[in-house]
């Protein structure tokens, strides 16, 4: 199960990555909630309607680690957009019967040409 959780981690990444809302869609449970900083506890049809934007201004992500124990997994990652700005996020991931159930994020640092970018509190 190690693998698959890290294969549908991958394949969900690149789906936001090449802006596939369907494929995305497919990944994730009927039941599934998200919760962010800005996010509590969204269903499926909220977080589409709140959160899914055009990626286009992501030019890459670069997943750093992924730690997968049975139906969890944390993955890090450091996201590059188009205008040189990055960051670093953790999620956390909940499975069941290979899809995800939960994503949990966890906002990281900033960094603009390589600099830290203290954030607004």
């Amino acid at each position: 199960m190690s693998d698959d959780c890290e294969r549908l981690i991958r394949n969900l990444f690149a789906a936001y990555l090449a802006n596939d809302r369907q494929q995305v869609a497919d990944a994730l449970a009927d039941d599934f909630r998200f919760t962010s900083p800005f996010d509590d506890d969204l269903d499926k049809a909220a977080y589409f309607e709140r959160c899914w934007k055009d990626t286009g201004w992501i030019a890459r992500h670069d997943i750093e680690r992924i730690f997968v124990r049975g139906d969890e997994a944390f993955v890090t990652y450091r996201c590059l957009a188009t205008d040189g700005r990055s960051f670093r996020n953790t999620e956390f991931f909940t499975f069941v019967a290979g899809k995800v159930r939960s994503i949990e994020v966890y906002f990281g640092a900033a960094f603009q040409d390589g600099q830290f970018v203290p954030q607004p509190r």
